[in-house]
């Protein structure tokens, strides 16, 4: 058994894409057209184009209890995910250059540091670097 893809809400996919790829550096992978104007829309890693799928999922457009999950853990500053970086403060600047508002700056706890952003589509997503 294998992970192959991993699923995060996304309020609006197109947003959700350029963000994904413009700002984060994402690569688009799968862009399918599914009923309603919706999208099967993967990005992968380019540090790991074989790896994990991550998919832009529209469920809080459709599916309320989705919804109310990804404001509640908005609300509570809880990261949906987190991306494992190599460096989190050469990554904060990278992406704060970019335009990425970020809840809490690079801090180190025990044998990790961390920061968590705003992917401007519903989720805070934390980068976190092992140490």
């Amino acid at each position: 058994m294998r992970v192959t893809l991993i699923s995060i809400p996304v309020q609006d996919q197109e947003k959700a894409l350029k963000f994904y790829t413009e700002k984060l550096g994402f690569i688009k992978k799968r862009d399918t057209p599914l009923e309603g104007g919706n999208r099967w829309l993967t990005v992968i890693s380019k540090e790991a184009q074989d790896g994990p799928e991550l998919l832009l999922e529209p469920a809080p457009i459709h599916f309320e209890p989705s919804k109310v999950f990804q404001e509640a853990l908005m609300e509570a500053g809880i990261p949906y995910t987190q991306f494992d970086v190599d460096n989190v403060d050469s990554e904060y600047d990278r992406l704060l250059k970019k335009g990425v508002e970020f809840s809490v700056k690079p801090t180190k706890m025990g044998t990790v540091k961390f920061a968590i952003f705003n992917d401007t589509c519903g989720n805070n997503i934390q980068i976190v670097e092992m140490l």
